[in-house]
């Protein structure tokens, strides 16, 4: 009697759609139509719609047949490690633009590290959509 009780009161797991990846796709690769699937499974943190994955990029190694987390994924990069960007400084009616270093890939959102190369200096700013970073007072390390 007293395992039926134990057993009634565990739920069963939440079973919905997860999306998972049709083929093993390599860290760094867009995500299209075809590299997902949804299939039923547990919901535990993972996405339930392949919509919310195709465009994106994935940030490490999927496997075919593993279920995809929002983690996995993330803007498809406009910038470069090393690449020359435009460093916007923007503050209550000051702008200055400088050409700066990238010290990570990131995309459109995404925080990155880069160095002044006038100063030196290494910021951290937000990527725009037009591939430049704005930073602001307090973003300097």
């Amino acid at each position: 009697m007293r395992l039926a009780l134990i057993l009634a009161l565990v739920a069963p797991p939440a079973l919905a759609d997860i999306v998972v990846a049709t083929r093993t796709i390599r860290a760094n690769s867009l995500i299209g139509p075809g590299d997902v699937s949804a299939t039923p499974g547990e919901a535990g943190g993972f996405l339930s719609d392949p919509a919310e994955a195709v465009g994106r990029e994935s940030r490490v190694t999927l496997y075919a047949g593993r279920p995809l987390r929002a983690a996995d994924l993330g803007s498809p990069a406009l910038i470069e490690r090393n690449q020359i960007v435009t460093l916007n400084y923007l503050t209550e009616g000051l702008s200055i633009s400088a050409d700066a270093r990238a010290l990570d890939r990131a995309g459109a959102g995404d925080r990155l590290r880069v160095m002044n190369l006038s100063s030196r200096t290494t910021v951290i700013g937000e990527v725009a959509a037009d591939g430049s970073v704005h930073v602001g007072p307090g973003d300097v390390q």
